[in-house]
């Protein structure tokens, strides 16, 4: 089981870093307090390596690392030193060892100048079990970003032949959402990077991945990029991309070819006799409508603002 691996590099981790912490409870004549040793074992693997003896895994599913939470990283060890062990293999090709679990520890440490670090040696794991402590314990982080969570889920379901369902049990998460993370997937990269980036919100991100369209997409991903689309209008525009059933949702002996159709002109009049109107050979619905309006309105007052279209 996938949170098996997960809870037993947990239990070295902490076994260790409180290990290697000053004893508190001492008896009379320094001897140790009663109870002290009672249900306490040595941690098998338990060791301290020196820095330049240790190498990252090439590849380690997790690539992005924050620069500001390495430092905030760095300038705890140089306050505090190490208190949460990595894990490691030994790679006889390399003669090193290779970083299994706690690739930014070591980055950091590295920053700080720290000579060595404690770890728990799992050189005696096979290649699937190394594979899925990585993928899991990735996969459970918060701090990784969205695309690249989604892509160490969807490595651990092919590792271990894991359903959507399956996969949300062992890591007690809502199916719903794993069904949304692995769907950012089926992005164009370009979008796949401005959801890892922030810019579009991974939310979103899955409901654009709903839509077929690739220009549609990379249009609609322009206008949730500059802030200019609703969650709403967004799940209205993906909506009518669908294709609809003859008779409705529920008839008998539907058509599934049949397309909601879209419009591709609309002329709206004003007061006082002006009219605008908008055109779109890609067709249009109200949301996307109003969508175009506001970026065209946007577009004017900034022409204005410059002075672009003074008389």
């Amino acid at each position: 089981m996938a949170r098996a691996f997960q809870s037993e590099a947990i239990r070295g981790n902490m076994a260790e870093s409180l290990a290697r912490r000053p004893a508190i409870a001492i008896g009379a004549g320094g001897a140790p307090a009663p109870g002290q040793f009672q249900g306490r074992a040595k941690l098998p693997g338990a060791c301290v390596i020196e820095v330049e003896r240790l190498v990252a895994d090439p590849d380690q599913p997790r690539k992005t690392f924050s620069e500001e939470t390495l430092e905030q990283l760095a300038a705890s060890f140089r306050q505090r030193g190490q208190l949460v062990p990595i894990l490691v293999r030994w790679t006889p090709s390399i003669d090193r060892y290779t970083i299994v679990d706690g690739e930014r520890r070591f980055r950091a440490a590295e920053r700080a100048g720290l000579p060595s670090l404690s770890a728990v040696d799992v050189t005696d794991k096979s290649p699937e079990d190394v594979l899925e402590i990585q993928l899991v314990t990735n996969a459970l982080r918060e701090d990784v970003p969205a695309v690249e969570q989604a892509r160490s889920w969807r490595r651990l379901m092919d590792a271990k032949g894991l359903s959507h369902r399956e996969l949300a049990e062992q890591l007690g998460y809502d199916h719903a959402t794993i069904t949304r993370s692995l769907g950012l997937l089926n992005l164009p990269e370009s979008i796949q990077a401005q959801v890892d980036a922030g810019e579009i919100r991974p939310q979103t991100g899955y409901e654009l991945s709903r839509i077929d369209d690739p220009e549609v997409q990379a249009h609609l991903a322009e206008e949730a990029k500059a802030g200019r689309l609703k969650r709403d209008d967004l799940r209205q525009r993906v909506k009518a991309s669908k294709p609809a059933r003859a008779g409705g949702a529920k008839g008998k002996g539907v058509s599934r070819g049949k397309f909601v159709k879209l419009r591709t002109e609309r002329t709206v009049k004003l007061d006082g006799g002006a009219r605008v109107t908008v055109t779109s050979r890609k067709g249009f619905d109200g949301a996307s409508l109003l969508a175009m309006l506001r970026e065209a309105v946007t577009k004017i007052e900034a022409e204005q603002a410059e002075g672009q279209d003074a008389p």
